[in-house]
């Protein structure tokens, strides 16, 4: 699988990954889910979720580092400035040959294109809040979230989940 049908699935996950709400409840639940999915893994990431402006839910796990904080802030500056996930926002700048700088004159300093950032979107009110996950390299981060949010959800995440990276 390609960069193109990378990009066609993450437009599916952001069309269907769609919550009734997004409050605190909603927040602990879909953060305690991925903090089990990652502790059951011995994955050393960071989960963050939040509304824009509003922290609601954060974890670091072990082996984690403030360099970690620092690329959830710029990745969930790119699902708030562009309301898509941040590998859907990386995809369409290399398919266009394009970095963020050069298209939308984003500072490297506040944004990163890196997957592991993923809007959350509520049915009423459209893209309100990010999770974002760091630790990982970036595609497995934005797939950790995604697999979150099916579980959150009920969707069937080998369904929307992107193919085995290539190698």
């Amino acid at each position: 699988m390609g960069m193109s049908e990378d990009m066609e699935i993450v437009k599916r996950q952001e069309r269907e990954l769609i919550l009734p709400r997004l409050d605190a409840k909603v927040a602990w639940e879909l953060g305690t889910k991925l903090k089990a999915i990652a502790e059951e893994r011995s994955l050393a990431v960071v989960i963050d979720i939040r509304r824009f402006g509003q922290p609601l839910f954060y974890a670091a796990l072990d082996g984690t580092s403030p360099n970690n904080v620092e690329w959830v802030r710029r990745k969930s500056n790119v699902v708030q400035r562009f309301h898509r996930s941040s590998y859907g926002v990386r995809l369409g700048l290399l398919l266009n040959e394009q970095t963020l700088e050069s298209a939308d004159a984003a500072p490297y300093a506040d944004y990163a294109e890196h997957g592991g950032s993923f809007p959350l979107t509520v049915a009423t009110a459209g893209v309100i809040g990010s999770v974002t996950i760091s630790g990982l390299e970036g595609r497995e981060d934005h797939g950790l979230a995604v697999e979150g949010l099916c579980a959150l959800l009920g969707k069937d995440y080998k369904a929307l989940k992107l193919a085995p990276a290539p190698h």
